[in-house]
Formats: C-alpha cells, structure tokens, sequence
C-alpha cells in the first residue's frame, strides 16, 4: 500500500474494510502527505492539500448512511502516515 521512496500510499490506493457487515472503503489521493505530531498539549495534523483531501474524504466514509457505531481507521506512520508520525485513529461514534 506504499509507495518505494516514503510511506505514503501510491496514487488510487484503495482500502475497504468491513465493519459489522458494511464494507468501507477509503481512498488516498495520488502524492498525499500526512504527518501527525502530538505536541504534548495538542496534536497537529499537517498534510498537503491532497492529504487533506484524503483525510476528507476518510471522514466522509465513516460519516456514511448504515455506517455502525464504532466504525473506525487506524493510520500509521507504516500505512498512510509520513514516517515518524503518531497514530490517528478516525473513529465513528454516534453515542450521546
């Protein structure tokens, strides 16, 4: 899922994962860059603009109609995130 020079993934990379029975399927734009850093206090999200696409768009699959409860993506610095980030977790969670 990784492109050979760095830990993005290649253009059009497509992951569909189930949840409860519902297929999900996330997508990285071509030459997407993500890094997350925990600063202590807060965390920042810096990515490029089709980083942020992608993380749009992330958000928009789990945001879904029929998307459960607990539905979630794990991103890493091995699987979408540039290499030495922290882990972002995108977790749905519809409970009030």
């Amino acid at each position: 899922m990784t492109s050979g020079d760095g830990s993005a993934p290649v253009e059009s990379t497509h992951l569909t994962a189930v949840a409860d029975g519902t297929g999900l399927r996330f997508t990285w734009d071509a030459d997407a860059r993500i890094e997350v850093r925990n600063l202590g206090g807060e965390v920042v999200i810096e990515a490029n603009a089709a980083g942020l696409r992608t993380l749009a768009g992330h958000l928009l699959v789990l945001a879904g109609d029929g998307v459960p409860d607990g539905a979630h993506l794990h991103l890493e610095d091995s699987g979408g995130l540039e290499d030495g980030s922290v882990g972002l977790v995108l977790e749905r969670d519809d409970q009030e």
